[in-house]
């Protein structure tokens, strides 16, 4: 199981988990933690629970039983002889030949009584429905505690709990079947008890035995007088006279399968030696089992991870395709700005062409050189040009202006001033600032008239008085 790999930390919880319940198997470790999603304490208060005894909480939640293969041919049977001396004896050929009649004879019992059995259950079942089998199994652990205080550790539960648990946990579970009055009678000293009383008092409170089974498996126990062990042992087969009973059960192939039967008393070392066998011959598959359950965990995880990091990568793209729209959308933006600002202006100089062309229109017409009322202006553009223009005193600075604004060699946007002394002539102007360029000339025109100037006369302005045109936009 080397090949499943582990973080740091899942290693180190699993070496942190082996040394709190002291298994030895890290394999183990490694599929109990990855069960409880890698949480060690719960991990380690469940383990503790079916330490002690008490059916884990998932356990609680599911009552109903797994179904469990009883196939012989994937059992190891072992029957007690301690009651009959069926052995071939050291009588030679009449001791064998007494052999074969009496397993013969036990042969032909055994399969009637468990043709009785059957047929008599079918008319007693309803009677024997487990109505509450909980309170069977604790009662019988009760009674069982007062008669024979020393045993291992009885599984609390029903016993599809018991299986529930068995399967999940991938441990083995023994199943108990007391009876002591199906139980055949045996010589223990001068008493003569049945053959469950000796195997209680004797095997199962052999300090070996109950070491091995609070190890190793799951023990469930229920006296057969009471529904809840009558139907378990009726699902096994349990024939009368051979108690007490016992079966191992474990997973194999994903079905829960009877592994183990041991029918009759035994002494405590033969009790472990089959158990043992039992033990280590199906061992094989509970460590399959945990394989194949870390390589689906394993592969769980690994798809999970790689859904989060394909998710990230989607976030990731998703957020680069996000931005490069962004980009798309801002530079595309700004393009058709560029765009408008560039109509918009061709608009605006448009305007101020046709502007031009109506405001000539209205420029005063230049008085004759011997008018008394003329005065001579001089005019300095920016490039260097000189302008000489006769203007009459009644005239305004807006006219002055709008004769600069329609010269061919006139900036558009510009002021007047004067030198001597220094000001700059406060006068109306064409001015396209905030224009869209789809106004109309008669707008623009009707805002410059309605600016009030002063006349020239008011101004002050001489006869052969030079005004510098400033280019505003130079």
């Amino acid at each position: 199981m080397n090949d499943v790999e582990l973080s740091n930390e899942e290693t180190e919880k699993v070496l942190q988990f082996q040394e709190l319940t002291g298994i030895d198997d890290i394999n183990v470790c490694r599929d109990i933690l990855s069960r409880h999603h890698w949480n060690l304490e719960i991990a380690f208060q469940e383990r503790e629970k079916l330490n002690e005894g008490v059916p884990s909480l998932f356990s609680t939640q599911e009552t109903r039983a797994p179904a469990v293969l009883n196939d012989r041919f994937l059992q190891h049977i072992f029957i007690s002889n301690n009651r009959n001396n069926n052995s071939p004896s050291s009588g030679g050929i009449f001791g064998l030949f007494s052999y074969v009649i009496n397993s013969l004879i036990n042969w032909c019992y055994s399969t009637l009584s468990s043709f009785i059995q059957t047929l008599l259950s079918a008319f007693t079942e309803r009677e024997r429905i487990a109505t509450n089998p909980l309170d069977d199994v604790l009662k019988f652990i009760q009674d069982y505690n007062t008669k024979y205080p020393v045993h291992p550790v009885f599984y609390q539960g029903t016993y599809a709990q018991a299986l529930n648990d068995a399967k999940r946990e991938l441990k083995f579970l023994l199943i108990y079947l007391h009876s002591e009055s199906s139980s055949p009678a045996v010589m223990s000293g001068q008493q003569r008890i049945t053959e469950t009383i000796n195997f209680c008092r004797n095997t199962l409170s052999n300090e070996d035995v109950i070491s091995y089974i609070n190890r190793h498996m799951l023990f469930w126990g229920c006296d057969i007088s009471s529904p809840e062990g009558y139907r378990v042992s009726h699902s096994f087969n349990a024939r009368s006279g051979h108690y007490p009973f016992m079966v191992i059960i474990a997973l194999r192939d994903n079905k829960m399968t009877i592994m183990g039967r041991l029918e009759g008393d035994c002494i405590a070392d033969e009790f472990l030696v089959r158990m043992r066998r039992v033990v280590t011959d199906n061992e094989r598959w509970l460590n399959a089992a945990r394989h194949e359950r870390l390589e689906r965990s394993f592969n769980q995880t690994l798809r999970a991870q790689q859904d989060v990091a394909y998710e990230e990568s989607l976030k990731a793209d998703r957020e680069k395709e996000r931005r490069r729209q962004e980009e798309r959308e801002e530079k595309q933006r700004i393009e058709n700005e560029i765009k408008e600002a560039e109509a918009t202006e061709e608009r605006c100089r448009d305007l101020k062409e046709r502007v031009k062309l109506e405001l000539v229109h209205l420029v005063p017409s230049e008085p004759a050189d011997n008018d008394a009322d003329a005065i001579s202006i001089v005019f300095k553009l920016p490039n260097g040009m000189r302008i000489t223009r006769r203007f009459l005193k009644n005239n305004s600075l807006n006219d002055i202006h709008n004769f600069i604004f329609c010269h061919p060699d006139a900036p558009d946007n510009f002021v007047l001033s004067q030198n001597f002394p220094k000001r700059i002539l406060e006068c109306g102007k064409v001015s396209t600032e905030g224009c869209t360029g789809y106004e109309s000339t008669a707008e623009i025109i009707e805002t410059l008239i309605s600016i009030n100037t002063l006349s020239i006369s008011d101004t002050g302005l001489q006869n052969r008085e030079v005004l510098f045109v400033s280019d505003l936009d130079a």
